[in-house]
């Protein structure tokens, strides 16, 4: 597909909203490492299972604000009321199951950043701080392995498909296409799959 900068993307950045586009150049595997970007991220893609992210994604201020800007700590503390409230927040996508989850999450996620200092240490621990570079899937060992653990700790919506969407989104995959302008093979250090 020819675009109007000149620059070739994966297909699936859809060149009609600016804001998917924003999201495949800027953010979509780059690798990220705050602690408050990643718990975003992961509850974002526990909304987005079974729906596209494009719709997650024009909702996406409309979460931040919904969920006090993804702040793990205050979300933890949701009770029945709060809940409530989001369950009739239309910025946001109402799933009840989905929102119920939330604050579960948050707290799984601070329990692994007790543990280990940082969520971020304990998920690039997973590759030994590599990012991992392959095409073509929708899990993989390693989502496996982290979804196996985040359902261990108690998370939901966290099966291994979403988690592998996760680690892209996050940059410890990068699975941009042959041809993107932002596809890169692996580099001394780290690990290729493509």
């Amino acid at each position: 597909m020819e675009w109007a900068d000149g620059k070739r993307r994966c297909r699936w950045a859809r060149a009609r909203n600016e804001l998917y586009v924003a999201y495949h150049d800027l953010e979509w595997g780059v690798p990220e490492h705050d602690d408050r970007r990643l718990f975003e991220l992961l509850i974002l893609e526990g909304f987005q299972a079974g729906l596209s992210w494009e719709c997650v994604l024009m909702r996406r201020e409309g979460f931040r604000q919904a969920f006090d800007g993804f702040d793990a700590e205050r979300v933890a503390l949701y009770g029945p009321e709060k809940l409530r409230q989001l369950m009739e927040d239309a910025r946001i996508i109402r799933n009840r199951l989905k929102i119920e989850a939330a604050p579960v999450n948050a707290r799984a996620f601070l329990g692994i950043r007790r543990e280990y200092g940082s969520f971020d240490a304990w998920l690039w621990g997973h590759t030994g701080g590599a990012v991992v570079y392959e095409r073509g899937l929708t899990r993989s060992a390693l989502s496996d392995a982290v979804s196996r653990e985040l359902r261990r700790r108690g998370m939901k919506f966290v099966g291994s498909t979403t988690i592998y969407a996760y680690l892209q989104a996050v940059g410890v995959i990068n699975s941009h296409e042959e041809g993107c302008f932002l596809a890169r093979e692996a580099r001394g250090g780290e690990i290729h799959s493509i």
